[in-house]
């Protein structure tokens, strides 16, 4: 329990002293968010820095190798993950920068790639770990099925997290309490690794808000967007806990329906379900203020993976 807390508490410390020289180049080297039009209301954070995902990524990377114990091959290779989805994001922002617009790479670019490094998850664990799925005790064995499932299932969270990120603090501040809570269940499932991994990048996660927060003075960018998602997948993955990310993660899966709901009513119909998808920027332009939505999706997030570490806590009979 005390290196749980001391592995969060070191991520949190670092990210606060990491970021302040990050935040330093970023702005040296103008590393700047180019803002889309179409977004009036955030046309007053044009020029904000980004690519402040290193911040977060660096800062767990070094808190979960000092407290990993045991067998490192599992651990690093999930971090390797983060590395890998970061490294794809670092090249989407960089494009971004250089030539001055808010496309970076292609759509099919970034899937090509998200596919690439999820395949090799993929296989690694049909081999190595096994094809099976827990859901609050019931297992599921996909057997050979379990190798497209994981493929789409990175896809489908990296994607997710990427979407998220629209408003200061929203993407972090939703997946940080998603790790608190996913560190808290796989630490009683006994899976320590991954649990110090979890509240590492929780803790950094915290720190990486100290800059983050309304009104953002710096931007994870898909650098750090991109990375989140390949660790919250591959922790899930690792851990056998797919099942749960979709109920825990409740608002990453409504904040990429309403993006495909959105993008797929308009080619039908040339009309819009929500004044701007995804959904946290639906509500924006109804007048509800950033932080109350940050605030909003917090809150929901918290509930529903209350309710997946108390059904964790039942099945394991700590209640």
């Amino acid at each position: 329990m005390l290196n749980y807390f001391l592995v969060a508490l070191s991520g949190l410390l670092l990210s606060v002293i990491l970021g302040i020289p990050i935040l330093r180049l970023c702005k040296k080297f103008h590393l700047s968010q180019t803002i889309l039009h179409y977004v009036d209301k955030h046309a007053s954070k044009s020029g904000t820095p980004t690519m402040g995902g290193f911040i977060f990524i660096i800062s767990s990377l070094i808190a979960s190798l000092i407290f990993v114990r045991g067998e490192y091959y599992f651990p690093v290779l999930i971090l390797l993950t983060m590395v890998g989805f970061g490294l794809l994001g670092f090249l989407d922002d960089f494009i971004k920068i250089k030539f001055h617009k808010n496309e970076g790479l292609k759509p099919y670019q970034k899937i090509i790639g998200q596919v690439a490094i999820s395949l090799i998850i993929a296989l690694f664990v049909y081999f190595k770990i096994g094809s099976n799925l827990d859901f609050f005790g019931l297992n599921l064995d996909l057997k050979i099925f379990i190798i497209p499932f994981i493929v789409v299932f990175f896809v489908a969270v990296t994607n997710s997290v990427n979407l998220l990120d629209g408003l200061d603090g929203l993407a972090s501040g939703v997946s940080a309490t998603y790790l608190l809570f996913f560190g808290a269940i796989v630490a009683l499932l006994g899976q320590y690794n991954y649990a110090i991994i979890s509240f590492a990048i929780f803790g950094a996660l915290l720190g990486f808000l100290v800059f983050n927060g309304f009104p953002a003075k710096i931007f994870m960018g898909d650098t750090g967007s991109l990375a989140l998602g390949g660790i919250i997948a591959s922790l899930a993955v690792f851990s056998g806990l797919e099942l749960i990310l979709p109920i825990m993660g409740i608002l990453y899966v409504l904040t990429a329906l309403s993006d495909i709901l959105q993008v797929g009513y308009y080619k039908k119909t040339h009309k819009r379900i929500f004044k701007m998808a995804p959904l946290h920027h639906h509500f924006e332009q109804s007048g509800v203020h950033e932080n109350r939505i940050v605030t909003v999706y917090i809150l929901v997030t918290l509930l529903f993976c209350s309710a997946c570490l108390m059904g964790y806590m039942a099945v394991t009979g700590v209640i």
